[in-house]
């Protein structure tokens, strides 16, 4: 089970931004600026890029406002 993985099922604490179905976004714990966020899918892949595009697109429309915060 990855990092990210025990993140969202909370074995790994973490303050959570937003979560869904399909992804979660929680603070960075070693932040460049405040209010840092990472936005991770829930699936388990090796490189964001391997998820298929209808999933990317979702994802961004779930970031965005997060970004805007």
């Amino acid at each position: 089970m990855s990092l990210f993985s025990q993140i969202i099922s909370g074995e790994i604490p973490s303050y959570k931004i937003a979560e869904n179905d399909l992804f979660f976004a929680f603070l960075d714990i070693s932040p460049l600026v405040p209010g840092h966020t990472l936005v991770v899918p829930k699936t388990e892949t090796d490189k964001l890029f391997d998820l298929d595009d209808e999933y990317l697109a979702q994802l961004l429309v779930f970031a965005k406002p997060i970004a805007r915060a």
